[in-house]
C-alpha cells in the first residue's frame, strides 16, 4: 500500500497539487460528514491526526523500552550547508 500511494503521489506535479486549493473534500464515518476544504483538511485534520498518530506510536515504544530518543522521533536536522 505505501509502495501504491508513492508511486501515485510521485505522479503528480505541483500544479496538480496546487489546483486542489479551495476544492471541497468531505470527511466521512458512517452517516457522521464533515466539510472542508482541501487545505483546512490538510492543516487542520490531517497532519494533526498524524503527529498525534506518530507522537502516541514513539511514546509507546519508549515506555516499552525502545531505545528512542528526541532526534529519533524528530529526523535529521535541514541546516544549511
Amino acid at each position: 500500500m505505501v509502495a501504491d500511494a508513492r508511486a501515485r503521489l510521485e505522479k503528480l506535479s505541483r500544479d496538480d497539487v496546487d489546483k486542489l486549493e479551495g476544492k471541497d473534500v468531505v470527511f466521512q464515518l458512517g452517516d457522521f460528514k464533515i466539510p472542508f476544504t482541501a487545505e483546512n483538511f490538510l492543516m487542520s485534520f490531517s497532519m494533526p491526526n498524524l503527529h498525534f498518530h506518530a507522537t502516541t506510536a514513539y511514546d509507546i515504544l519508549r515506555m516499552k523500552g525502545a531505545p528512542l530518543g528526541k532526534r529519533d522521533y524528530m529526523g535529521a536536522m535541514r541546516v544549511k550547508r
